[in-house]
């Protein structure tokens, strides 16, 4: 079924167009807004160009150091000082101890030394007395049995091996300068006879006179040198044998003889046995 028409009413011809205008505002607030948006537009500006400077250059951090006063500084130096004085105080002791434990090592082998010593030299002097004491008694041997053309000597012992290689060489000759076995001269005779006995005596009368011990005649004894002249420039020697006799390279006229002491007295007398 067809609808009816309706009849098309004439219109006006701006009758069904909206009006685009946009109602008015008011002028203040406009301005308002336009300020707000002009200052944040303006402050993202800045930040975009500062951060366009950052990441245009890399930001350096700097920390900076204390700076050292004097009196820090002072501080410092002392404490330097100190602790280097304290390790020169160690090295310094550390020297000093092994100084003590060098010496304490030292002493104990001097003092081991000196025991020895005195040990030796006890026993150098028990046997010294042991060889005085034989000799005393060859002497007084030698004294009582002596007679005017032989000193008889004992058995053994020093004294007595001087005595007796003086009595073998009696009756030879007396040549200046000799030294044996068959001629002799005072000094050379008494030199060889008492090397016979493990002493060595100078050459020479002179010499001999300063050997051994200066003893007075009133004390001689048995082996015993006798000198004539002052003593350290005597002219002649000889050994006494006991009995106020002594034996002798006398002169060329005599040779080696045993003569008594009386007719021709000596002047000293030393004692090298």
């Amino acid at each position: 079924m067809e609808e009816p028409l309706v009849p098309l009413v004439p219109m006006s011809h701006t009758a069904h167009i909206r009006s685009h205008r946009k109602p008015r505002r008011n002028a203040s607030k406009m301005a308002m807004r336009a300020g707000v948006a002009g200052g944040i537009l303006g402050s993202v500006a800045v930040a975009g160009a500062s951060a366009s400077a950052n990441a245009a250059e890399p930001v350096t951090q700097t920390i900076e150091l204390p700076t050292l006063t004097a009196d820090v500084a002072s501080q410092v130096a002392q404490s330097a000082d100190a602790m280097q004085q304290t390790a020169a105080n160690y090295e310094l002791q550390a020297e000093r101890d092994a100084a003590t434990a060098k010496a304490a090592k030292q002493a104990a082998a001097d003092l081991k030394e000196a025991k020895a010593e005195a040990k030796k030299k006890a026993e150098a002097e028990r046997r010294a007395a042991a060889e005085r004491a034989t000799r005393n008694a060859e002497r007084s041997t030698l004294a009582s049995t002596s007679t005017s053309t032989s000193a008889s000597a004992p058995a053994s012992g020093s004294v007595a091996t001087v005595i007796a290689f003086l009595n073998a060489q009696v009756g030879d000759a007396y040549v200046m300068g000799a030294t044996g076995p068959n001629a002799w001269d005072c000094s050379s005779l008494v030199q060889a006879a008492f090397k016979q006995a493990g002493v060595d005596l100078p050459r020479v009368s002179q010499d001999q006179s300063m050997s051994g011990t200066e003893v007075s005649l009133s004390n001689v004894q048995v082996g015993d040198i006798l000198y004539w002249g002052s003593k350290g420039s005597a002219y002649h020697t000889g050994v006494y044998i006991g009995g106020g006799q002594y034996l002798d390279a006398a002169n060329p006229s005599k040779g080696v003889v045993i003569q008594e002491l009386s007719g021709y007295p000596a002047s000293g007398a030393v004692r090298v046995l």
